[in-house]
């Protein structure tokens, strides 16, 4: 129960990652916000959690959308105090002039500007309370790229920086940013990633560059979200945290 009597927000909660973070989060203690842009999913989601968890749809590359979810957050929970800014996109891995510009905005809205738009809800009712926990996903590919994803490459990298520089900025507040740093798992986005079909010849050919030899789970992502949101990571801001299984060596 590392998280009995905390309230969390997680962005991206209707399937993958998302729904791990959800869950794990409310079987520790924690009652949970499920948002997601697709609406009957994050509902299902709650609805599988129980009376700990509330859904709501949202955008999370739409401000107004997001200062109301939050808002509903407290007003639901009386406060908040974990998010988890999980809600990710990617172009298709693809020669690099051939992502178009309105693709490059949509992976930077959802990957970037939804994390400014979260810092700006949230931040002040985390100054009110004196302590806040944001926790966002960022990715291997902001660390070590991988080719044909330039532009996704990019939005993680940005994703990790503003983490770090968040944390420098609102430490007097007690508020702690982190992030994590996953290698590619087998989610809705896959193929985008791989840029071919999702075979298990392709699946192998990846897995051949990650030490550990095989993808990222879930599981490992909950359980790491899971650390740097409870007390046994009070000291711990401005971390991106590998979960790799060494890919970033």
């Amino acid at each position: 129960m590392r998280l009995k009597d905390k309230t969390a927000l997680v962005t991206g909660a209707a399937s993958g990652f998302g729904k791990e973070i959800a869950e794990r989060f409310a079987a520790e203690g924690a009652r949970v916000a499920v948002v997601d842009l697709n609406g009957e999913g994050a509902k299902a989601v709650a609805g599988a959690i129980g009376e700990a968890a509330v859904a709501f749809t949202c955008d999370v590359a739409d401000g107004a959308q997001v200062a109301d979810t939050v808002n509903e957050t407290i007003a639901a929970f009386d406060h908040l105090d974990i998010v988890v800014n999980n809600a990710g996109w990617s172009h298709k891995n693809q020669p690099l002039l051939d992502t178009d510009y309105d693709t490059f905005r949509k992976v930077f809205a959802i990957n970037v500007d939804s994390i400014y738009h979260m810092t700006q809800a949230v931040v002040p009712h985390w100054r009110s309370l004196g302590s806040g926990v944001m926790i966002n996903i960022g990715s291997t590919a902001g660390i070590r790229p991988r080719p044909g994803l330039t532009w996704y490459n990019a939005s993680k990298g940005a994703v990790n920086l503003m983490t770090r520089s968040l944390a420098v900025d609102l430490a007097p507040d007690k508020i702690r940013v982190n992030a994590l740093a996953p290698v590619m798992g087998a989610t809705g986005l896959l193929g985008q990633f791989m840029g071919v079909p999702d075979t298990p010849e392709n699946r192998a050919k990846f897995i051949a560059t990650i030490p550990l030899g095989r993808m990222s789970t879930p599981k490992d992502i909950a359980n790491a979200t899971l650390f740097l949101a409870s007390d046994e990571a009070e000291f711990l801001t401005g971390v991106v945290l590998e979960v790799d299984g060494g890919r970033t060596i």
